[in-house]
């Protein structure tokens, strides 16, 4: 452009030469043009042209890529995408505060007492029965749900050591939100239980609740001490969740509380599985506790013995239910009770020795735990056919 101008302005004066040095001082006999730059687009308008001289896709990193997309969606028009996403990711960080192995613990518990129940006495079924049930489980899911969730609140620092996935450890919900969650779940809970459940059921209900805080929140913080710890547990998980809910199952119908035989059973049964998994739930949490002064049954006896320990209970739990099928065959159906306890007994000695074999790593230990509440989950599973 500027070469073109300067051969004009020599072709006008005759001259085949242009002296650039007197470009100041001689008087061009043409107009010079006057070049302002143009103003600056708006913000809005910047798209177009910073998308010409972006590199192309293929050779960015898809860190780049990722991050240059989420921008842009946010800056144009991705609100509803972004908003979204954020409702997802609450989502899943809310069902992992839950703790679902134990949500699916009450879950399948209160179920498979109060089908055996009605199983006993179809004839008394109504449909107004089924929503008093429906609300006696909402009641039930949110009293498991304060109680994990006050343990997740008092338990940030040793989490982040031992459980780092959970949703306050990680991050994902801020403690602000927990509180919020767990102040609900508490105000629902004891709400369903003063309106549906009588006053008996009630003060079950708020029995376990303070047990559960108690559990949990400083200064009493029973959880220091391994004895209290395991009967925290072994009490509300065993007796208080199968003899709540099979009083209120019969209560709904008409019926006066009466024991029977495998009622009796799967309490005691569940009694002492608790037990085991109270004993096991530190399994993979020695670090944590360790830093902070928690001590349990795996701090002070190690991985392997309690390991061993928590079996021989167990399958000594699954001998005698084999041999009250066998003793007591007007109570119990021999042709379900002993074989599956017997391949639950089989498949708990394997495991046991996957664990031994992996030598008790971190990831190792939480998958035998975990394996246990599946065994759990079978026990309710098969009892009301027992």
């Amino acid at each position: 452009m500027a070469s073109s101008l300067l051969t004009m302005a020599a072709t006008a004066t005759g001259s085949q030469r242009f002296d650039t040095s007197s470009f100041g001082k001689t008087k061009l006999p043409f107009k010079p043009l006057t070049f302002r730059p143009s103003p600056l687009p708006s913000k809005g308008s910047f798209g177009p042209i910073i998308r010409s001289f972006q590199t192309p896709r293929s050779y960015c990193s898809p860190l780049i890529r990722d991050v240059s997309s989420q921008a842009i969606a946010k800056e144009y028009g991705g609100g509803e995408e972004a908003t979204a996403q954020q409702i997802w990711e609450f989502a899943r960080a809310l069902w992992t505060f839950l703790r679902p192995h134990t949500f699916y613990g009450t879950l399948v518990a209160s179920c498979s007492l109060a089908s055996r129940v009605w199983i006993e006495n179809p004839e008394l079924m109504k449909w107004s029965i089924v929503t008093r049930a429906i609300c006696g489980l909402v009641e039930l899911l949110c009293g498991n749900s304060y109680i994990v969730g006050i343990n997740q609140i008092y338990d940030i620092d040793i989490d982040i050591v031992n459980k780092p996935f959970l949703p306050i450890a990680a991050g994902n919900m801020t403690k602000k939100q927990a509180w919020f969650l767990t102040t609900s779940f508490l105000t629902v809970g004891l709400s369903l239980a003063t309106f549906n459940s009588g006053p008996f059921l009630t003060s079950l209900y708020c029995f376990a609740l303070l047990l559960g805080t108690l559990y949990t929140v400083p200064p009493f913080r029973l959880k220091r001490f391994p004895i209290a710890a395991f009967l925290c547990i072994a009490l509300v998980r065993g007796f208080l969740v199968n003899f709540g809910v099979y009083y209120a199952s019969r209560s709904v119908l008409g019926l006066p509380f009466q024991w029977s035989s495998p009622v009796a059973f799967i309490t005691t049964f569940v009694t002492l599985f608790g037990l085991v998994i109270a004993l096991t739930k530190d399994l993979s949490d020695i670090e944590g506790d360790r830093k902070y002064n928690i001590t349990t049954f795996a701090t002070k006896l190690g991985v392997r013995r309690l390991a061993f320990l928590g079996s021989g209970i167990l399958i000594l739990n699954y001998i005698a239910a084999i041999l009250a099928a066998i003793l007591m065959p007007q109570a119990f159906k021999r042709s379900i009770l002993i074989p599956t306890h017997a391949a639950m007994a089989m498949s708990l000695v394997f495991q046991t020795r996957v664990l031994d074999q992996a030598k008790y790593t971190k990831e190792a230990a939480s998958n035998f735990y975990m394996f246990l509440w599946k065994l759990f989950y079978a026990e309710y599973l098969i009892f009301p056919f027992i």
